[in-house]
């Protein structure tokens, strides 16, 4: 028999943890679950990423509730994942922002993610008949976007900080209290899920704009929050490690001839030791692999992962 399909036999909840990392700034993590966030302007929140469906983002909502009753203003998502997206009714959000080149994913994949993510993680679809559709941003950028907070709390930065996780990422920046919420851009101590990446970009100057930032709290994608500046940059510099070790054995392989197959094989052996403890490692190494390959191949945009797709690539690589 071989692994079970993705995070398909991954069933069990994962303890939440609220953590209010300044005043009026919120982190919900939950053990390599997807990371979401709130910051609170004069009269409204900021809302950073939406869940995977409306239900779980109520349960989140509840949590929030018992530290503000303020409405949320917007809605920023980082890019656009099923995971991250499909709960975004359950906030009634007066904006939902996002990156012109999210919108652009959206209508041309978004369907098609929303059945891969499901099959690949039916545990984080709590209430699925609860999902009206598709989220669409009703205000995208192409490179800045300032939010003003209002009184005295500053502005909300949300910038692009180029191609990565996806084409179309963005991050939250909070100057005056130093706090970057970077969604999947940057895991701490979760694996990297790379199968819509751009490699050479986000291990690259992706990541050098995300580090100079230097935040000195910063909730990524999934993981624990860093704390403090060396444990921020510590995060920046473990996804770039990851990134690195993943296209130097995959590189090797593809330049002298061998298959997809060796090429999982050796980023397996070289990455495991240091980061296949970590939560979906196994989940979300083939589709990296297979990305990447494609990659080398001069294969410019990630092909569209769809439901068969995914379990084709399983088949080959990880069973």
């Amino acid at each position: 028999m071989g692994k079970p399909f993705a995070s398909s036999a991954d069933l069990d909840a994962k303890p939440q943890t609220l953590e209010v990392l300044a005043d009026g700034v919120y982190a919900l993590t939950a053990e390599g679950d997807p990371n979401v966030g709130a910051i609170e302007g004069e009269d409204f929140l900021v809302c950073f990423e939406a869940l995977a469906t409306p239900a779980a983002a109520r349960s989140w909502l509840a949590a929030l509730r018992e530290h503000t009753d303020k409405p949320v203003r917007y809605l920023v998502l980082s890019h656009y994942h099923a995971v991250r997206v499909l709960g975004a009714s359950a906030f009634d959000a007066d904006v939902v922002v996002a990156h012109e080149n999210t919108r652009a994913l959206v209508a041309e994949r978004g369907q098609a993610d929303w059945d891969s993510e499901y099959a690949r993680m039916p545990r984080l679809f709590a209430d699925p008949a609860s999902i009206p559709g598709l989220t669409w941003p009703t205000l995208t950028f192409s490179d800045r976007l300032t939010i003003d907070l209002g009184g005295d709390r500053g502005d909300l930065v949300l910038q692009y900080c180029g191609r990565g996780h996806t084409e179309g990422d963005i991050v939250a920046w909070l100057p005056q209290r130093r706090v970057l919420f970077a969604g999947d851009l940057v895991e701490a101590e979760a694996a990297l899920y790379t199968g819509d990446a751009f490699h050479h970009d986000w291990a690259t100057t992706t990541l050098d704009r995300v580090a100079a930032f230097g935040a000195e709290a910063l909730v990524g994608g999934r993981g624990a929050v860093a704390r403090g500046r060396a444990a921020c940059d510590a995060a920046v510099a473990q996804t770039r490690g990851f990134l690195d070790t993943l296209r130097t054995e995959v590189g090797a392989v593809y330049r002298r001839g061998g298959t997809r197959k060796e090429a999982f094989a050796a980023a397996h052996a070289a990455l495991a030791p240091g980061y296949g403890h970590w939560p979906i490692f196994e989940h979300c190494l083939p589709f990296d692999v297979a990305r990447l390959w494609e990659e080398y191949e001069g294969v410019e945009r990630p092909t569209v992962w769809t439901a068969e797709r995914d379990r084709r690539v399983w088949a080959e690589l990880q069973d």
